[in-house]
């Protein structure tokens, strides 16, 4: 029996977190429980499989550490919370004590919804959860389906992008903790709109990473970009891996998480579902998506998985039990990021061809993958050096692919953090909002994009270790050195002003062009629900002239969807030119203006010089 033929119940064989905060230490003859308030070590009982519970129940507040064979006090591998940071006690948290008022809940599909990654740091000066929840009225207005929490799991210093946690079953402290993420997730739901959980399931942080003092969380037999790999294949994985799939479990039902995004997930190193292991069993990501499936009808509201990954692999989205149609395991993920469209749209709009873009500057770059997906779907990419991919099955749904023209990365991995706003126009920001959300694809904005800020999102940490800050700070300096970039040119991560330049100004949606740019994609949000483009299921059409890019997006079989097509001008001229998309577009007479960037066009010159707008063809 292959491993995805076998029973998908997930069973943990941890034990439950509760007020006997058991801890897994499997190597360890003695733990014993610190509590610092009152300078008292507890001796813990030993339970089979490596276990360890403390004699008598802890109350809610208490804050306590591990001593293992008289070691130092270590913070709980599965706290909730460390109100005093990564390398101090934890502190008992009771989920049940939460007071929720979602009850009318009944969850957000994630495929064809409108999604919104933000910051929790930089999305408002206060820097928080709850100050995050005061602008939820203006996600709702925007017509936004769900929010992405970029990693609010416990990290080293007050600022950083999250992605170098090590409480992976915290909240950060700075954000308020993990009863503010109960308050945010409850506000927003109360709004209409689901959370999705950006999670890190690759790697840990180097500051504050205890876990491997405790176990065998780790393994040298694979390598990833940040070191030893964490163990899901090797000796004593079967508790790493339910130390990982019982944290995403909590997240949905403690919670009330309706999705999680996985960071890179082609950094996750299991192979135990090979025929040559000793104890073959699924990928770690399919028996997720097998425990999140089961959670989801358990629960009676849709659960999602969104994975990020740079394999080009069409496995990520294939449910588990179905053939693998490339090189990896389906493993049954909801839908996956696509840099390829971002790539394809960024270098069209900004004629960027430099690195990883310079394959998508050729000229059917950007039809290929909105028709396709991947670019590098089994030919030869010039940035690894080698063929790269593997062709969409036909009969995809194309909302399985999440698409942006701006997200954390994009913006934030260069060299100063520049947003596509800070160089182009308002007209070519305003095309390329059009061509995300009016596609058949899952869209996703980034914070402050709706309203065309210039604002930066730059990388920012805030480590205490000398070393560390400073490794940090050389490393970025010594990334972009290569790419023609001076150490002064390159925002200092551990600098306090990198990240205040990277909070977003509340003011701006006030002033004349952002509110100009706000109500565009209102609008475009707007025609995207009335045309039920979520819905819809199809891939578009799409054609580039050089000059005109023609996005069709087709009605469905025996439907009365009207045809939706968007056409874009991209020629610079002095703003009189008119372009007639007869030519283009078949019976432009029967089509009916919905949108229109610069206003609508006279009659029958249907598209200007940088414009953008949207028709319709009626049923």
């Amino acid at each position: 029996m292959s491993p995805r033929e076998k029973a998908s119940a997930w069973r943990s064989p941890a034990l439950p977190v509760g007020p006997d905060v058991p801890v897994w230490a499997p190597q360890a003859a003695r733990v014993s429980l610190h509590l610092p308030v009152t300078d008292e070590v507890v001796p813990m009982e030993a339970r089979e499989g490596g276990w360890w519970v403390s004699p008598r129940s802890l109350p809610t507040g208490t804050d306590y550490a591990y001593r293992l064979d008289d070691g130092d006090d270590l913070p709980d591998p599965r706290t909730a919370w460390q109100p005093h940071g990564v390398h101090g006690p934890s502190r008992v948290f009771d989920t049940s004590q939460v007071r929720w008022t979602d009850n009318h809940w009944r969850g957000r599909d994630l495929l064809g919804a409108v999604i919104y990654e933000l910051h929790a740091g930089t999305f408002t000066p206060e820097g928080t959860l709850d100050s995050a929840a005061q602008r939820l009225d203006h996600l709702a207005a925007l017509g936004v389906d769900i929010i992405e929490l970029m990693p609010v799991a416990g990290f080293p210093g007050r600022a950083g992008w999250g992605y170098d946690g090590v409480d992976l079953w915290a909240v950060h402290e700075a954000y308020g903790g993990p009863e503010s993420l109960a308050r945010f997730v409850d506000a927003a739901h109360n709004a209409g709109i689901g959370v999705c959980l950006d999670v890190v399931y690759n790697h840990l942080g180097p500051s504050g990473n205890y876990l491997g003092r405790f176990g065998p969380y780790f393994t040298e037999v694979h390598e990833t970009p940040w070191g030893s790999a964490i163990n899901y294949d090797q000796p004593g994985c079967e508790q790493v891996r339910a130390f990982i799939i019982d944290s995403a479990l909590r997240w949905l039902t403690d919670f009330h998480i309706d999705a999680l995004r996985l960071d890179a997930i082609h950094e996750i190193r299991d192979d135990a579902d090979r025929a040559t292991a000793v104890d073959p069993h699924p990928h770690l990501l399919a028996e997720l998506s097998d425990a999140v499936r089961e959670l989801s009808e358990r629960l009676g509201r849709p659960l999602s998985l969104v994975a990020e990954s740079d394999l080009n692999d069409p496995g990520v989205v294939t449910p588990t039990r179905a053939e693998p149609p490339f090189r990896i395991p389906s493993i049954g993920m909801t839908a996956q990021w696509t840099d390829d469209v971002h790539h394809a749209l960024h270098a069209r709009i900004t004629g960027e061809t430099q690195g990883y873009y310079a394959d998508f500057a050729a000229p059917e770059a950007l039809k290929h993958v909105y028709e396709r997906a991947f670019l590098h779907d089994g030919g030869w990419s010039s940035f690894r050096n080698r063929t790269w991919g593997a062709p969409v099955p036909a009969g995809t749904d194309p909302r399985r692919f999440v698409v942006f023209d701006s997200d954390h990365d994009q913006i934030g991995n260069r060299a100063a953090g520049d947003r596509p706003s800070a160089s182009l126009t308002d007209d070519l920001v305003a095309a390329e909002a059009a061509l995300i959300l009016l596609s058949p694809f899952t869209p996703m904005l980034f914070m402050g994009e709706e309203w065309g800020t210039r604002r930066p999102f730059q990388f920012f940490t805030d480590h205490a270790e000398a070393d560390l800050a400073q490794a940090v700070t050389q490393g970025r300096r010594d990334e972009f050195a290569s790419f023609g970039w001076s150490a002064d040119e390159v925002p200092d991560p551990q600098d306090p002003s990198t990240v205040e330049a990277s909070v977003l100004d509340w003011a701006e949606p006030l002033q004349p062009a952002h509110a100009r740019m706000l109500a565009w994609y209102r609008d475009l949000i707007v025609l995207r629900r009335r045309l039920r483009l979520g819905e819809r299921a199809l891939w578009p059409e799409l054609r580039d002239t050089g000059d005109v890019i023609v996005l069709t997006v087709p009605a469905r079989p025996g439907r009365d969807d009207p045809e939706l097509i968007v056409a874009i001008d991209l020629t610079r001229a002095d703003g009189r030119r008119r372009t007639d998309l007869a030519g283009l577009v078949p019976n432009t007479d029967e089509l009916d203006l919905a949108l229109s960037w610069l206003g609508t066009p006279a009659r029958g010159e249907l598209l200007r010089s940088a414009d953008t707008i949207a028709l319709i063809r009626p049923v």
